[in-house]
């Protein structure tokens, strides 16, 4: 059983865009919620540590911004519509962990991005790094509606139909950092059905402990180059 394609996450799998995150929710909440700005900040928001907390705990973006920084529905709504622009906009610089690029030279399969991120962010990062050309699928959270963010599969669905014309019959690994993410796997699979396999990897190199997960992956790496490893046992 050979690998056909693989997909990544983006925040805290390919990239450490926690400062970058941070600052760019502080602006976010100084206009939608500027209550919970200066003293009463939210304690996630404080630090890379408290962030990185809250980010493995919660279940997507939106369960962030509503039951860990206090915001309400409407708050969190107008949030996520202004975070493409933000995003755009804010230039703290966003690095790539430690042996991405190396993993990235090395793999020649067909690769695809299913974000919680923007889209148009996730490309102009990936550009400036030199791995633009590595991936011929990208879909973020403004790629798709509010109520099929993952967990829902249908952002995988997407960005398998920019990898192949056929999507069945294919052995495909997601690697993420997030419970959130092996549900996603997990979804993906029930969705393309019994002819293909999706295997769930977590990147534990950005904080995540997967011991207290109901969804568990199939492997864990500690650094980007393990994938390697991995993709070495099923060719």
């Amino acid at each position: 059983m050979e690998i056909d394609a693989i997909l990544w996450d983006y925040d805290g799998t390919l990239v450490n865009s926690v400062p970058k995150n941070i600052d760019i929710t502080k602006q976010i909440l100084a206009e939608v919620a500027p209550r919970l700005t200066g003293k009463n900040l939210p304690e996630y928001l404080k630090s890379e540590r408290s962030y990185h907390i809250a980010n493995h705990d919660s279940k997507n973006w939106q369960d962030l911004y509503v039951n860990y920084y206090g915001m309400t529905t409407s708050e969190m709504l107008d949030a996520g519509a202004l975070w493409t622009e933000y995003q755009l906009q804010n230039t703290t610089p966003v690095e790539l962990f430690e042996g991405i690029k190396e993993t990235m030279n090395h793999v020649t399969l067909p690769q695809g991005i299913c974000s919680q991120n923007s889209s148009q962010n996730i490309l102009r990062v990936l550009k400036k790094n030199g791995l633009g050309h590595k991936f011929q699928a990208i879909v973020g959270y403004d790629d798709i509606p509010n109520n099929v963010q993952k967990p829902n599969s249908f952002g995988g669905i997407k960005c398998l139909e920019q990898l192949f014309e056929d999507i069945y019959k294919k052995t495909i690994i997601y690697v993420g950092d997030h419970e959130g993410d092996v549900e996603f796997a997990r979804n993906l699979n029930s969705e393309l059905g019994k002819k293909n396999n999706v295997i769930a990897v977590i990147a534990n190199y950005s904080g995540a402990n997967t011991q207290n997960w109901n969804f568990k992956p199939d492997f864990e790496i500690k650094k980007p180059t393990e994938l390697i490893n991995i993709l070495n046992n099923y060719s």
